[in-house]
């Protein structure tokens, strides 16, 4: 493993960490897109099929599981916790997301790497996650004002896919037939969407401003 996917295995640790911190202790989960949170639930789910039958290594197997409860415990809060989900947008958070899953999944049914389940699946998680995000940033250019906390999520979350990148062209230099384009162009795609987020929140860093995505 190299500094780059260890940095970003972090940073996107530390994302969800952020996000688990606001909800936790001040029982909010204002300005967060429940639809993006879902997004991400299915993601996992579809991407970590093989927990139980490939092992790979200890920290391996911890991140996956990290991930995959994280992801399911955070949609719970939002949709069930009493104090939790009284915070929640409802009426911003309006984007279709569902209609981002059969494009996805036909894709996945197209372009794989091997035409069975589990790899089928594990295409469809990467396409799905390349555009998981756009909930998110919808109900933060509806709501203009973002709080430190969804900032710092949203700013780790675009980190962790932009440190992928590096990650991927340090192993193309140093590996051996390391060839993987489905999992490049979907993590390009992913991090050219942060891309007006990551301006503002440094312009807003820079002025020492309240973050505010314009509408």
């Amino acid at each position: 493993m190299n500094i780059f996917r260890l940095a970003g295995d972090m940073t996107h640790l530390f994302s969800v960490l952020v996000l688990l911190l606001k909800i936790h202790t001040i029982k909010s989960c204002a300005g967060i897109s429940l639809k993006t949170q879902e997004l991400y639930a299915i993601v996992f789910t579809t991407r970590y099929l093989d927990l139980f039958t490939t092992y790979i290594s200890l920290y391996n197997t911890i991140m996956k599981l990290i991930f995959l409860g994280s992801s399911i415990s955070i949609v719970w809060y939002m949709r069930h916790h009493k104090v939790v989900r009284r915070s929640y947008d409802k009426d911003q958070d309006t984007f279709r997301h569902y209609l981002l899953m059969l494009p996805c999944l036909l894709l996945a049914l197209l372009i794989n790497e091997k035409f069975t389940f589990l790899e089928v699946m594990w295409a469809f998680s990467l396409y799905l996650e390349a555009v998981a995000i756009l909930p998110q940033l919808v109900l933060l250019q509806r709501t203009r004002n973002i709080d430190n906390l969804t900032g710092q999520y949203v700013l780790l979350l675009g980190a962790y896919r932009a440190l992928y990148v590096l990650n991927w062209i340090y192993r193309y230099f140093t590996e051996e037939n390391y060839v993987h384009w489905i999992t490049w162009v979907s993590g390009i795609v992913q991090t050219l969407l942060y891309a007006d987020f990551f301006y503002y929140y440094f312009q807003s860093w820079k002025n020492n401003v309240k973050l505010q995505l314009p509408a």
